[in-house]
């Protein structure tokens, strides 16, 4: 029991908590290109991607593992992203630190959905098959994994350059 939930019903809800802050974070991105502020969709994206990282701690283990890495990292990202986006309001060199946690943050979430996708879907898991507890291996979850970074860099480059918000309080 997790939170008076059972297993499989707190990792639904764990699951459901992130593919919402995935949803929004990536319709943030792309307005961050626009040059969109979006300040009720980017809250939703920062409140769920910090739900999706604290529930992650939730789940029964008996040893630091790099999932709960990714989570502490992702955590003290988020942290200073709220911090430039609502104390310091995007001023100056906040609004790149805001744009490049933020993302960062994205990218740890989208690179776990991977993870969990080649595990859990079994075509994928026959693409790149894993050995507990070992992550998927092998070129073909290699080659999504690096896509996926390659777009990550890409695009955050891409909103560091051209977000240049009016205000945003």
């Amino acid at each position: 029991m997790v939170l008076g939930l059972s297993l499989p019903a707190f990792t639904l809800v764990h699951v459901i908590i992130s593919l919402i802050a995935i949803a929004a974070g990536l319709v943030v991105m792309f307005g961050l290109l626009g040059s969109k502020s979006m300040p009720g969709l980017t809250a939703i994206f920062l409140l769920f991607t910090i739900l999706t990282s604290a529930t992650g701690f939730l789940f029964p283990f008996k040893e630091l593992l790099p999932s709960h890495i990714i989570g502490i990292i992702s955590l003290v990202l988020l942290a200073i992203a709220c911090f430039a986006l609502y104390g310091m309001k995007l001023s100056g060199v906040w609004r790149p630190v805001y744009i490049v946690t933020a993302m960062i943050s994205l990218y740890f979430n989208v690179f776990v959905l991977v993870i969990q996708s080649f595990l859990k879907v079994p075509a994928l898991a026959a693409l790149a098959p894993a050995v507990p507890p070992a992550p998927p291996s092998g070129p073909v979850f290699a080659v999504v994994q690096g896509i996926v970074l390659v777009f990550f860099v890409l695009l955050t480059i891409g909103a560091w350059r051209r977000y240049k918000p009016m205000t945003f309080a």
